[in-house]
């Protein structure tokens, strides 16, 4: 079964995902004039709470929204998603994680704007967002079925078992084997249930508690982790300009890893960069839906800042971690135990416990927002009055992913994503001409609004 599901994501993860990413986040860049590049500070402005209406139709405010957002996409994948992307595809995967970023903000902006132009109605009479309700409001009844194709692979692929796993491998590692206290498939389980409580908690609250708790520990995490990357990299400062240069060079020959195999690289870049973003896979939508917030466009460019605080800053900074340690060359090559090596020689003794830290607040931080995703997957087939029952099961498979292989987790995650980005990228290349008729409108207003 496992071998089945590596190859269906080796499969799926071809040409036609590739381009249908890479080259419709492409004309989406393009379509919307650069946007990313030329309205990035009037985003900031947005996310400093300058623009924010009290009185607006939602759950949470934007700031709430992109924390949340954050908080699922800044985690894991920036850790051991980094590790995983240096040690199947070298250095240069790395630089084709950076182009991803950009067109994801272009991709972002677009899906997060639908996401509020497009709010539909649960079954309970409640405002909801994302792309099941931008497929059905924004393109008709008729293509229903792409949303019913994004719901059901959003149940199973927004599951927080790769967070249960490789949170699991964190612990183990630095506080039970040198002690001796680590007794192999029970201490798994042991540590799945205990996540699964602690999970239940806050998850069982709904989105306000999950966005609360998020909004908390967004700021704490990053830069906790900021501050042990910093240290480290001041140490090796005279390696840093080598790596990022090494990092471009690989990019357009792959010698690295893949014996020049470029193509392969660059599908390991966008594959990485996909699941630590998640730009066009439509799981940020489903969140910034939820925004108090009159006008899509705003709730679009706070989005856009997902990918850029994400991939350019997060994931660049923890690959020049493991490359200046050299970790990448000796060290493991198993996910977050790479990224733990490269901790341990940067800051001896006290590396590893730094980096526990961080993966304890990344992992549980993306497992309570995910569950509020799935919840919203579910709700939408079966009803609203059923959504919760969602949430036992989302809590049982966090107990899975603790015991299971890597390798198949990463590969059943990376195959969900894979069917959730058809609709959503279908959906918003559809669209994307009324998002351009609705940005040309809000910057005119804005530019009358100042004289």
């Amino acid at each position: 079964m496992g071998d089945l599901i590596i190859d269906f994501s080796n499969w799926i993860w071809g040409q036609p995902l590739l381009y249908l990413l890479m080259g419709g986040g492409s004309l989406l860049f393009l379509y919307s004039g650069f946007l990313p590049f030329t309205k990035f500070g009037h985003a900031l402005r947005i996310a400093g709470g300058k623009f924010d209406d009290p009185n607006a139709i939602g759950d949470i405010t934007s700031l709430q929204a992109l924390s949340s957002a954050v908080a699922a996409t800044v985690g894991l994948g920036n850790i051991s998603g980094v590790a995983l992307a240096i040690s199947t595809g070298g250095p240069g995967a790395i630089f084709w994680m950076w182009v991803s970023a950009f067109v994801g903000m272009a991709t972002k902006y677009f899906t997060c704007t639908l996401a509020l132009m497009y709010r539909g109605k649960d079954s309970s009479g409640h405002l909801q967002g994302g792309p099941m309700y931008v497929i059905e409001e924004g393109m008709g009844k008729k293509w229903k079925p792409l949303a019913v194709i994004f719901c059901l692979a959003g149940i199973m692929g927004l599951l927080a078992i790769f967070q249960a796993n490789q949170l699991t491998d964190v612990i183990r590692v630095v506080m039970l084997k040198p002690y001796g206290l680590d007794k192999g498939n029970l201490t798994r389980w042991i540590l799945g249930v205990s996540m699964m409580v602690l999970v239940a908690v806050v998850i069982l609250g709904g989105i306000k508690r999950i966005a609360s708790v998020a909004s908390r520990l967004v700021p704490f995490m990053v830069t906790l982790y900021f501050v042990s990357v910093l240290i480290i990299l001041f140490k090796f400062n005279d390696q840093v300009i080598s790596s990022l240069l090494f990092i471009i060079e690989d990019a357009f020959t792959g010698k690295a890893v893949m014996g020049g195999a470029v193509g392969a690289v660059i599908v390991t870049g966008a594959r990485r960069a996909a699941f630590s973003n998640e730009a066009g896979i439509g799981t940020a939508p489903m969140v910034h839906g939820a925004s108090k917030n009159s006008e899509p466009v705003r709730e679009g460019l706070i989005a856009m800042l997902g990918p850029f605080i994400d991939t350019i800053i997060v994931c660049t900074l923890t690959a020049l971690t493991i490359m200046v340690t050299g970790v990448w060359q000796s060290g493991e090559k198993d996910g977050v135990l790479m990224t733990l090596s490269a901790f341990e020689s940067g800051i001896p003794g006290a590396g590893k416990y730094f980096l526990m830290v961080a993966v304890l607040v990344f992992a549980l931080s993306t497992m309570f927002t995910y569950s509020y995703y799935g919840h919203k997957c579910f709700g939408y087939l079966f009803g609203a009055n059923r959504a919760d029952y969602y949430n036992y099961f989302y809590l049982i498979t966090i107990v899975g992913g603790a015991v299971v292989s890597l390798k198949v987790v990463m590969s059943f995650v990376d195959g969900m994503y894979a069917i959730m980005a058809f609709p959503t990228m279908i959906s918003a290349l559809y669209l994307a001409p009324k998002v351009r008729d609705a940005t040309k409108d809000y910057f005119w207003r804005m530019k009358n609004l100042k004289k």
